[in-house]
C-alpha cells in the first residue's frame, strides 16, 4: 500500500483517505483474565460474516493475522485478549482498534462494516506483550453505530483509542 496525497492506495485502488478527527474517550480495560474469559464466547467463532478478517477472522491461521477475538462482556462492552506479534507499528495498532470496537455493535442478525476510524496511539507494546482490547457502543441511530475502542498494555496503562463509525449492511 502506499500514502500519496493524503490517500492510501492498493496499486490503482483507492483504498482510504486520510483526514484528522475525534479519536473519542476510549474504553475502561479489565483485566487480562477477564478478557480471556469473555474470548471464549466470542460471536464470531458461530457466525462471522467475514470468517478471513485479518483482526478478527476465525478461519486465519496462528501467525496469520491479529487473532483478536472480542467477547461480550455483561455491561455490554467487548473485550479480547491480544498477545502482540513481533512486529508492531502504529498500522497494527490501528487494526487492533479495529473490530473490538465493532463487535460492540455487531449482532449475528446484523452484519457491520467499518465507515470511518480515528485513532491516536499514545504508545506501542512490546512484541510479545499481553494487552486488552476493549470496544464499546457510544451510539446507535438507524444504520450507523459509533463505537470507542481501546488497548491498554500489561500494566493496565492505556495505548491506544479510536472512535469508528460502523455500517449496518442488512
Amino acid at each position: 500500500m502506499e500514502i500519496k496525497d493524503d490517500c492510501v492506495y492498493d496499486g490503482d485502488h483507492l483504498i482510504a483517505t486520510l483526514d484528522s478527527g475525534d479519536p473519542g474517550p476510549g474504553v475502561e480495560g479489565v483485566p487480562w483474565d477477564t478478557a480471556v474469559t469473555v474470548s471464549r464466547s466470542y460471536p464470531g467463532f458461530t457466525h462471522h460474516p467475514f470468517p478471513t478478517c485479518f483482526v478478527c477472522g476465525p478461519e486465519r491461521a496462528e501467525g496469520d493475522g491479529l487473532r483478536i477475538f472480542p467477547g461480550r462482556l455483561p455491561d455490554g462492552r467487548s473485550a479480547a485478549p491480544w498477545s502482540v506479534p513481533d512486529e508492531v507499528s502504529p498500522p497494527l495498532m490501528w487494526a487492533a482498534l479495529d473490530c473490538p470496537g465493532g463487535w460492540a455493535a455487531i449482532r449475528e442478525d446484523s452484519p457491520y462494516v467499518l465507515g470511518r476510524i480515528a485513532v491516536a496511539v499514545d504508545g506501542l507494546p512490546e512484541p510479545g506483550a499481553r494487552c486488552v482490547v476493549t470496544g464499546a457502543v457510544a451510539e446507535l441511530a438507524g444504520r450507523k453505530a459509533i463505537v470507542d475502542s481501546a488497548v491498554h498494555g500489561p500494566d493496565g496503562r492505556r495505548l491506544a483509542v479510536a472512535r469508528a463509525t460502523w455500517i449496518r449492511t442488512a
